[in-house]
């Protein structure tokens, strides 16, 4: 814009031929038209139309321009919209249509678990070493050799595995020493690495006993021979002590994420998970001891199967929308064949007493449930967080509850 014609000048003669406009568009009966035509006319002569009337390029008719030309606004934009008459989903839209729960510039709303199947097969490992110890201490406790044997060994196997899966889902097993350097209560992480770090050695103290029988009677090993024994009653109390956290922190692991079904599950997973650890140990005793020393076996079977099936009920039936994951695709599959395979092996363990192979293939039903439930669990918490429904409903039923509560 040149310095001679600045911008308060321009702006003074736009008024000037406005008000000059408006005069020619209300001087009615002057040459026999209508105001509204006498604005058109205008408009058509400078050949950019009028706004108010629609007649021209730039068209944008409006409520105070229609008055100002005498003209009624066509449609008028405080009026509400229309629906047109007509066959089956005619009419204008009148409202926003609902949201969709998709995702924020393609990413979900809830970031899913990173964990693989190592973390899965984790789960169910550490049961088994829970349940197994808890089987051998009560074989040490009620003189059943055999009990007491397969239930150290299965312990001690099982928690190998799982030290094997932890340190491969950490990446580098260094990564577990330096979660040692601090015991954190409020992380079940931290808590779970220490308990894990006062069973492990318990665990193979108490199964390395074992094989004192084997060592010779004489020299430094024959001393090993006499104090092996001892030291691996005492191990296998502090396994058996420790037992139920190992069986139950994983549990309180995942309650403990924002994954929502299993935050939401936070007073079943514990519950699955020890009676769980307690079914896979029972079967342990059933597939490896002889019949007249299973009793322990057959009565933590039946108090295992109990707690489990008890907390798979509650979380497929409890948690409302959150129970969804539950029942469906994968881990719906997975925790109804657990339901049929610990019944199953519930059933052979008190009918297959004096059937070594029945109370065998019961101790096999019994773990492979476990499986099946610690899997399905995992992989239910995993579908979870991948659809942003299962996130964004329960907030907006806890906002309203919490309005109406204050309202």
């Amino acid at each position: 814009m040149s310095p001679d014609r600045p911008v308060g000048d321009l702006f003074r003669h736009f008024r000037e031929r406005l008000a000059a406009e408006r005069v020619n568009g209300f001087a009615a009966g002057r040459d026999g038209n209508s105001p509204a035509e006498r604005v058109n006319d205008n408009a058509t002569e400078r050949g950019t139309g009028s706004r108010a009337t629609a007649a021209g390029p730039g068209v944008g008719r409006t409520d105070a321009g229609s008055r100002d030309a005498g003209l009624a606004p066509h449609p008028s934009r405080d009026a509400a919209p229309r629906r047109r008459r007509g066959g089956r989903g005619g009419g204008e839209q009148l409202n926003v249509p609902p949201a969709e729960f998709t995702s924020y510039y393609g990413r979900p709303v809830l970031k899913p678990p990173v964990w693989r199947w190592d973390i899965a097969a984790y789960l169910f490992t550490g049961g088994l070493a829970a349940g197994s110890s808890l089987l051998a201490a009560g074989g040490q406790l009620t003189g059943r050799p055999a009990l007491r044997r397969a239930g150290r060994i299965s312990a001690l196997a099982a928690v190998g595995a799982s030290t094997y899966f932890l340190v491969n889902d950490l990446g580098r097993p260094s990564r577990f020493h330096h979660m040692l350097r601090v015991a954190k209560v409020t992380s079940p992480m931290s808590v779970g690495t220490w308990i894990l770090s006062v069973f492990g050695p318990a665990a193979g103290v108490a199964a390395v006993a074992e094989a004192a029988p084997l060592l010779p009677q004489r020299g430094v090993l024959g001393l090993g021979r006499r104090l092996l024994p001892p030291a691996g009653h005492a191990a296998g109390v502090v396994a058996a002590v420790t037992a139920p956290a190992l069986a139950t922190y994983t549990g309180v692991l995942l309650a403990d994420t924002a994954v929502p079904s299993w935050h939401e599950a936070y007073p079943e997973l514990p519950a699955i998970f020890a009676g769980s650890a307690l079914a896979s140990g029972a079967g342990v005793g059933l597939v490896a001891a002889p019949g007249a020393q299973a009793g322990p076996a057959r009565r933590l079977a039946v108090a295992g199967a109990a707690m489990e099936l008890w907390g798979s009920h509650r979380v497929e039936n409890r948690l409302g929308l959150l129970s969804e994951p539950y029942t469906q695709g994968t881990p719906g599959r997975l925790l109804r064949a657990g339901r049929v395979l610990t019944a199953a092996g519930v059933a052979g363990a008190l009918l297959g007493r004096r059937s070594p192979v029945l109370s065998a293939l019961s101790g096999g039903a019994l773990i492979a449930a476990s499986v099946c439930t610690r899997f399905g669990i995992f992989h239910g918490g995993v579908a979870s967080a991948r659809d942003p429904r299962y996130t964004v409903v329960p907030q907006r039923e806890r906002a309203d509850r919490r309005a109406a509560d204050q309202g």
